[in-house]
């Protein structure tokens, strides 16, 4: 039974829904997708903007309405009222934490059922509980990958497709994509030292620490230098060089810098699937077989300083002891060779209007590869610009989606 709140500006509509672990199972095991339809007051009527969030294994943002947050939901509110998707296995949906009880093989059976093909499904489920002829989606990277398998499995569902910092490529193997974002993350490193030149012997100091043993997160696990390195993930994001040299200044025995440092690791037990599942979102048709390790630039091996960015390693799982339960079965799915997610010629011949935001140094989401994706889709108009990073839909108030939006139905 969905559950109606006003806040002040806006009207919330809790929504839960028993869907199928396996969508090609629908006699099986259920899980709990959960949705909150947000709208204006004087709105609830109008057209649905399905949003899929990135990650994956990140859940929908919270929103209020005073001030109105997150920042692109007032534009979206004139236009659409929009449904907030907790992704399977994330927020009120039903969660997936570290599965005990489970060996690791039944634990990456289970993981096996996670990816964007089945979020997809999920919202096909929902669209028809609701009774939605059609509706408009709009993805933020990891939530793009979504829409493009949405685009490729039932166009007719959407009326209108938008991505932001989230087209990928179709059919080419992780390891394309991975030497392709090593270099972009190589680059953010030249430009976050030429920024802050003293950090790089803070660095190097740092890591003499870690080497000792020095550091313990507040989970328990030891800092390790090769896990301290995934903190330069935060190097894609706008603010992301301020970030990580205001958490390099603090003093590496400190309480702060210990819980700083936990919180900035971009693969934690909070959110496990984005460990266990991230390469997976980029095997259109392949095993990974951990794809980031075996293609990491030799640099990596020669300078410590080198930060690497949205790239797993089988040791993110086994460093960190709350993740270390998942190291088995991450083992397992990387040896997995993954269904396709996208069907190039169904792209082709997609006639949903689509946008798309194409951040020029999108460190997540490499740029010339999202381009080669742009060219299937006839009726998709890029924006390509460098006036954003891969967080431009959050920072910059409406302004990305309403360049879409005024994209898709061609008034720019």
């Amino acid at each position: 039974m969905a559950e109606t709140v006003h806040i002040p500006g806006l009207v919330l509509t809790e929504h839960e829904f028993a869907v199928p672990l396996d969508h090609a199972r629908p006699g099986g095991e259920r899980i709990t997708v959960f949705a909150r339809e947000v709208a204006a007051p004087d709105g609830r009527d109008r057209p649905f903007l399905v949003y899929l969030q990135g990650g994956p294994g990140q859940e929908a943002p919270r929103p209020s309405g005073s001030p109105v947050a997150p920042g692109w939901l007032g534009r979206a509110l004139r236009d659409y009222r929009v449904l907030m998707l907790d992704q399977r296995g994330t927020g009120r949906s039903t969660p997936v934490g570290l599965l005990p009880g489970r060996t690791p093989r039944q634990q990456a059976d289970y993981l096996k059922h996670f990816r964007a093909d089945s979020i997809v499904r999920d919202a096909e489920f929902v669209r028809a509980a609701l009774g939605v002829d059609t509706w408009s989606v709009l993805g933020q990277s990891f939530g793009g990958f979504c829409t493009l398998n949405y685009l490729s499995t039932a166009p007719e569902s959407l009326r209108e497709a938008y991505f932001t910092g989230g087209l990928p490529p179709v059919g080419l193997h992780p390891d394309e994509v991975y030497r392709a974002t090593y270099a972009t993350v190589l680059e953010r490193n030249r430009r976050f030292y030429l920024r802050y030149p003293g950090d790089r012997d803070r660095v190097r100091a740092l890591h003499e620490r870690l080497d000792a043993g020095e550091v313990v997160l507040p989970n328990g696990s030891t800092l390790t230098g090769r896990l301290f390195r995934q903190v330069g993930s935060m190097l894609g994001m706008s603010d992301g060089a301020e970030r990580l040299h205001y958490l390099l200044e603090r003093d590496p025995a400190s309480p702060a810098f210990a819980h700083d440092v936990a919180a900035s690791l971009p693969f934690n037990a909070r959110n496990p699937l984005y460990a266990v599942i991230h390469e997976a979102s980029y095997a259109d048709g392949h095993a990974t077989r951990w794809s980031a390790a075996r293609v990491r630039p030799a640099e990596y091996e020669d300078d410590v300083t080198l930060f690497s960015g949205e790239h797993v390693y089988p040791w993110t799982l086994s460093d960190d002891r709350g993740l270390a339960p998942l190291a088995e079965a991450a083992d397992l799915l990387a040896e997995h060779e993954w269904p396709r997610l996208y069907d190039a010629e169904r792209l082709r011949a997609c006639e949903v209007p689509c946008a798309a935001a194409i951040y020029s140094e999108d460190a997540y989401v490499d740029r010339a590869l999202s381009e080669g994706t742009a060219r299937l889709l006839p009726r998709l108009r890029p924006w390509l610009t460098s006036e954003y990073e891969h967080d431009g839909l959050r920072v910059s108030g409406g302004h990305v989606l309403d360049r879409l939006i005024a994209l898709a139905r061609g008034h720019a």
